[in-house]
């Protein structure tokens, strides 16, 4: 009996557990054996692995996170931890293996393919939705229903105070969380990672509110917006393992600004990891299971080095070195709807 193996890399998301009860139960159907390798590569990298039948899998649809656990642990920081999860995916005899994750761990995938290891398939994964080559990642609807909803919460705590609330959400390169939670929850003002954020316009956009007799405003900020060159604000910069920039407090760095340049009283709520955990939405459950279900059936038609994807409403798959080439950042289109209510 041929062997499959299955992880799941990176920050943790609603449907993952979908993308593994779907993998188990088509592996199962089509005659394989299913392994679940624990925390991503590293449990590669040290052989860390259970068994997953059907029984394993039962019950865990709604349930948020991974079963199998996840870490950010890049394997190409260590050359022994390359050496480890080369020999170990011979040891376990894997026929193939089913890869989840996002921008690293799918990166991490596409390098192994090149490096000999080339019986992998990718399923995207991330709440940030900047994946090249797939409309949706499951977890990004999950993602920006959650955020919405505490927008809605914000709004009416803000205008009873007649404050000023900064909403920071997660978005690293993407502002696709904060543009749609934003367009969805009536945010005033919406910062992304793709546009600079000029603090000077913020304000005027809060003032010309002001002045037409509203007393709060609601901005929305995401993890990885920057300032604008030659601005004399600066953030704090620390990395992780693969060389990203450890992302939060941008949220603290504009209400600052903002009560200091209007006068304004002014909050920030991080909703941080809020977003990514608890059960996932029926889109990210159906959108999980069809991704392992396809999976599995590329593993049986061999073409490896493929990422299963969304388009439109058909599961296809793409090249994995195309859907990691470049990250997909947000659609102009529609921030430039999100402007439309700016101010």
């Amino acid at each position: 009996m041929q062997r499959i193996g299955i992880l799941t890399g990176g920050g943790d998301c609603p449907g993952l557990n979908s993308v593994i009860r779907a993998v188990v139960r088509k592996g199962y159907n089509e005659g394989y054996e299913i392994i679940g390798i624990k925390n991503g590569w590293k449990g590669l990298i040290e052989a860390d692995f259970t068994k997953l039948d059907l029984t394993s899998v039962s019950g865990i649809l709604p349930k948020g996170g991974t079963i199998l656990g996840t870490s950010r642990t890049n394997p190409y920081k260590k050359e022994t931890d390359l050496e480890k999860l080369k020999q170990n995916f011979k040891n376990l005899e894997l026929y193939a293996l089913v890869a989840v994750g996002g921008e690293d761990t799918l990166g991490v995938a596409a390098r192994l393919i090149k490096d000999g290891i080339t019986n992998i398939v990718g399923v995207p994964k991330t709440i940030d939705n900047d994946l090249s080559c797939t409309d949706y990642t499951f977890g990004f609807d999950t993602a920006i229903n959650i955020a919405t909803e505490c927008i809605d919460r914000l709004h009416t705590t803000a205008e009873s105070h007649h404050r000023i609330i900064v909403v920071e959400v997660m978005g690293r390169h993407a502002g696709w969380i904060a543009t749609s939670a934003g367009i969805a929850g009536g945010a005033d003002v919406i910062l992304i990672p793709e546009i600079p954020i000029d603090i000077d316009e913020v304000c005027n956009l809060i003032k010309k509110r002001h002045n037409r007799g509203k007393t709060f405003s609601i901005i929305v900020v995401a993890e990885g917006a920057k300032f604008k060159e030659g601005s004399l604000i600066t953030q704090e910069e620390k990395l992780d393992e693969f060389g990203h920039v450890r992302l939060g407090g941008i949220g603290d760095i504009v209400a600052k600004e903002v009560e200091k340049r209007t006068g304004f009283e002014t909050r920030v709520s991080v909703l941080g990891h809020i977003q990514r955990g608890g059960s996932p939405t029926a889109f990210d459950r159906i959108l999980g299971t069809r991704f392992g279900i396809k999976a599995v059936e590329l593993i049986k038609q061999k073409k490896f080095g493929r990422m299963v994807a969304l388009s439109g409403n058909k599961i296809i798959d793409v090249d994995i070195n195309e859907a990691t080439k470049e990250l997909k950042t947000v659609d102009m289109e529609l921030y430039n709807i999100a402007k439309e209510f700016f101010g």
